[in-house]
């Protein structure tokens, strides 16, 4: 009788030591994994660092320096997990091809998101625009903010934050309209039929010149562009920097009624004259 107890406590002795032999073993080598990924997460930070510094020294553009970090930073991220999992024991080819089978499953099914991530490779290679950009895509506009792997940021002038996948973005019309050092702002403006049009021209004429953010080239436009019914439309056309259009728009608006006013110039507005007839009681 004595002798089967002290069998079940030898089994029990073993098993034990054989359960304390794994968790030893498979403990050192999970805490060796963790250590693996969070000191290989920490290094991955500092080398975007360093990177996103030294292109940031070369002048690059911010678009490109936060392209290039996020693709680096996402294959960095990989490179920790496998060697990670492959500290734990699992073999890295077995691991590889679960992976790349997982990765075509994932592939498939977010196939829209993998179109913006090719999408954000056109617009960092094409460069239809940049970071700071004052653009129209997608029905809105608004100043380029920032552009990742999926997604462009455009605040509005009114600070609303909008985000647009890139895919759509990329798939319709794009309008930059800070792309160019200069832009002409297209202005109409009305005078009455019995009012000076030589007189009107001169004046406007006058105040595009006079005007410090009007460029001398190229030349301001002032000419008839069309007999409406109402009045006489005069097409104004002056350049300016592309970061004094609004303030220069506003500006001349004020500035052509202030001077048609002093001058007796009239803006014509939509009236009816009624005449009433009286007939014989």
């Amino acid at each position: 009788m004595l002798s089967k107890v002290e069998h079940v406590e030898d089994k029990v002795v073993h098993y034990g030591d054989i359960a304390l032999g794994y968790a030893t073993e498979y403990g050192l080598k999970i805490l060796g994994a963790l250590l693996i990924f969070f000191i290989g997460k920490w290094v991955a930070h500092k080398i975007i660092m360093l990177m996103r510094r030294g292109m940031e020294r070369a002048h690059i553009d911010p678009t490109l320096i936060s392209f290039a970090s996020n693709a680096l930073y996402v294959v960095l991220i990989v490179m920790i997990v496998i060697a990670a999992v492959a500290n734990v024991g699992v073999e890295t080819t077995s691991f590889m091809a679960i992976f790349g089978a997982a990765g075509l499953a994932i592939g498939l099914a977010l196939k829209d998101t993998l179109a913006n991530v090719g999408a954000a490779v056109l617009i960092i290679f094409f460069r239809p625009f940049k970071v700071g950009d004052f653009i129209e895509a997608s029905g809105v506009m608004g100043n380029v903010g920032s552009i990742n792997l999926f997604s462009t940021t455009l605040t509005t002038a009114d600070n609303r934050s909008i985000v647009i996948p890139n895919g759509a973005l990329i798939a319709g019309n794009i309008i930059n309209y800070t792309g160019n050092s200069t832009r002409r702002i297209d202005m109409t403006f009305q005078i009455d039929y019995k009012d000076d049009l030589r007189l009107a021209k001169e004046v406007v004429m006058n105040v595009l010149q006079s005007h410090e953010k009007v460029l001398k080239d190229p030349e301001p436009v002032v000419a008839v562009g069309a007999l409406e019914r109402d009045g006489v439309q005069l097409i104004v056309r002056p350049w300016v920097a592309v970061e004094h259009y609004w303030d220069t728009l506003f500006e001349i608006t004020e500035l052509v009624k202030l001077e048609f006013d002093k001058h007796h110039i009239t803006v014509p507005f939509p009236q009816m004259d009624l005449h009433v007839k009286r007939g014989e009681l």
